[in-house]
């Protein structure tokens, strides 16, 4: 058996380590407290019995569980990331324990008057009778992913403890700055050495996905001129009304706010400006590739068109494409997702097979050579002061990785 109060220590220890990544930082780490959680694993590997543990220049932590099997069978692995998301404040956080929730509301800041409740978060009525972790509300939580590392240390731990549970060899890698994108740029896949993975870095339980969105990063800068407002007619040119202009010239229904599985969005998440220049940030994304470049060429022609008709070249849109919908290097291993489909069935876990409204490092890594399904790590609300996990649903991830463990060594028997 699992040890839930096992998993809610770990769990707990790994989220009051400050590691959030910094998007504007090209280093590898972006930042250095990601060290702080790396360093922590990698004592941490060596203590529970795990073999190869290495952890490199660029922070990425790998090790190896050898097989105890007398027959070959694939190496697999599993996958999750030390950063937490820039978008909101990871630290000092102080995760709340909540005893058999009972479909309330959770008061997570009386004195900010902080309420996490199911009439905001229907999610929460899933898991009545659970034990749920929280934030204080003046932080995220870091269930993402911190939830999908408890998950994994905790399996192989087990493993070792249970050498009666067959398994070949297994590779794990936690990795840094995957929230700001670069969570695959250094993986080295042949150095992991697995026929296939799967990234711990799911939400709620039972979520099993191989579709992602494909994923490009839009900066729009618009120039301006600023002269004084007294003699400013026919002079002035106030780049945050362009932007205005700019903003409401793409589909205002395309937005995360207002979609949903398959549908695309644009998505403005970052204005910095003045009268002489604003900057807009956004984010494109759609699952199909076609809609996607679609997207992408609308933004470009939105500022074409503005610069035809103002009669000066005052919008820079600069495009950068971010990762790729993994399905096409799914769909020729799908038998990598129905191993753990079954494991899921075999747990009593209904299977939730969707796409991702995002992106794990599993996309970048499948297109490294890597397939890389994503399977739930439990949490709900990530990035935010609302975020929460049950910690059940973190046992049943845990007991999933050793059930795919088991699988692959049934199946190649």
């Amino acid at each position: 058996m699992i040890n839930k109060q096992h998993i809610t220590e770990r769990f707990i220890k790994y989220v009051m380590i400050d590691t959030e990544s910094d998007p504007n930082n090209p280093a590898f780490p972006s930042t250095e407290k990601q060290w702080d959680l790396a360093r922590l694993l990698e004592k941490e590997l060596k203590a529970i019995g795990m073999q190869e543990v290495d952890l490199d220049e660029n922070c990425y932590l790998m090790a190896t569980l050898p097989s105890n099997l007398d027959y070959e069978v694939p190496t697999i692995g599993f996958v999750s990331h030390i950063d937490t998301s820039p978008d909101f404040t990871g630290a000092n956080v102080k995760p709340r324990i909540v005893e058999d929730y009972q479909g309330n509301d959770i008061i997570l800041n009386e004195e900010k008057r902080i309420i996490l409740s199911p009439d905001d978060f229907d999610d929460l009525l899933q898991y009545k009778g659970q034990t749920l972790i929280t934030t204080d509300g003046t932080t995220l939580l870091g269930a993402d992913d911190k939830a999908g590392i408890t998950e994994i240390v905790s399996a192989m731990e087990f493993l070792i403890n249970n050498p009666s549970i067959k398994h070949g060899r297994i590779r794990i890698c936690f990795t840094p700055d995957e929230e700001v994108g670069k969570g695959a740029h250094l993986f080295d896949v042949d150095k992991f050495g697995a026929e296939w993975a799967y990234t711990m870095d799911g939400s709620q339980i039972g979520e099993l996905e191989y579709e992602n969105f494909n994923a490009a990063s839009a900066k729009v800068t618009i120039n301006g001129k600023i002269v004084h407002p007294g003699y400013a007619k026919g002079k002035m040119i106030n780049s945050m009304l362009i932007a205005s202009e700019f903003i409401n010239a793409l589909p205002q229904d395309e937005v995360p706010e207002k979609t949903s599985d398959y549908e695309g969005f644009f998505h403005l998440h970052d204005i910095k400006g003045d009268v002489e220049q604003t900057v807009l940030e956004y984010i494109i994304r759609d699952h199909n590739f076609d809609l996607f470049e679609k997207r992408k060429y609308l933004m470009q022609k939105v500022a074409f068109d503005f610069n035809e008709r103002l009669g000066k070249d005052l919008i820079h849109v600069e495009i950068k494409n971010q990762y790729f919908n993994m399905k096409e290097k799914i769909e020729p291993v799908l038998h990598i997702v129905d191993i753990a489909e079954e494991v899921m069935k075999d747990k009593g876990i209904k299977p939730l097979i969707k796409p991702i409204r995002g992106g794990t490092d599993g996309s970048q890594l499948s297109f490294k050579g890597l397939p890389c399904p994503n399977i739930f790590a439990g949490g709900h609300n990530f990035h935010g002061r609302f975020e929460y996990v049950p910690v059940e649903s973190m046992v049943k991830a845990t007991e999933v990785i050793v059930g795919i463990a088991q699988k692959v060594a049934e199946k190649y028997a």
